[in-house]
């Protein structure tokens, strides 16, 4: 089974680079985030084309996550458990896996109220997995976390340490995750490898220039993870003529 995942940074702007990448890779299981469209103006039918079931939330300029498969739904939800936060959280069954797609929010500056959101968000999501799930079971979070977990996960640490992405309040929360039964699935398979997921559209030539952050990740709990053969990022659609900044 084939899992990816990617930040298109508006679905209908970047929907023949998506096409064409499904077309070459073939994966079973897509999890998008930042769609950026309403669910009335979702281009369905493309990826039904394809063969794939599609669940999806979003709105106009904002958010949206979705995921698409190969195989069909077991159960799909949307959001917490009260239904808030379905632009940023959905959640499917697919052949007894648990694949959890997120788009965590961004938090602006460290010293904004968007970053305690940032970290009032994360918690919730944690406490989520807890009371919802438990490690013994076959998990796949996925997303744009936001976050570049360790040094190595951005360019320059030292310049950006403190930074939203790299703060210590930010890899405070992401450590719980990681005891409660997550495995990074990248760093898992790349244990030396400095690459990045993220290039900012300001920085000119940043993907030649490897100024970049490692801030989408597929984790899974130990079940997963000990299945799992390989784990990679795909730079190949973000040097195409206006591509998304992951």
């Amino acid at each position: 089974m084939k899992i990816a995942s990617f930040n298109v940074n508006s679905l209908r702007a970047r929907l023949n680079i998506l096409l064409e990448w499904i077309e070459n890779e073939s994966p079973d299981i897509f999890c998008l985030q930042e769609t950026k469209v309403p669910d009335r103006a979702f281009p369905k039918k493309d990826f039904e084309k394809m063969g794939y079931s599609i669940v999806f939330r979003g709105e106009k300029n904002f958010n949206g996550v979705a995921i698409l498969s190969k195989i069909s739904f077991e159960d799909t939800n949307y959001g917490f458990e009260d239904g808030s936060e379905s632009d940023r959280l959905i959640f499917v069954r697919i052949t007894k896996i648990n694949v959890i797609n997120t788009y965590v929010p961004q938090g602006f500056h460290p010293l904004s109220e968007k970053f305690r959101e940032k970290l009032d968000w994360l918690q919730r999501l944690y406490y989520f997995f807890k009371e919802r799930f438990n490690p013994q079971m076959p998990i796949i979070w996925t997303g744009d976390f936001n976050i570049a977990p360790e040094s190595r996960d951005v360019y320059n640490p030292d310049l950006l340490r403190g930074h939203v992405g790299f703060h210590p309040d930010e890899h405070a929360v992401l450590k719980k995750f990681k005891d409660w039964g997550f495995i990074d699935l990248f760093r898992l398979h790349n244990p030396e490898s400095r690459q990045y997921s993220f290039w900012d559209y300001t920085i000119k030539n940043a993907v030649k220039k490897g100024m970049g952050w490692r801030i989408d990740h597929i984790w899974a709990t130990k079940m997963i993870a000990e299945k799992s053969v390989r784990a990679w990022i795909d730079v190949k659609p973000r040097l195409l003529p206006k591509p998304s900044d992951h």
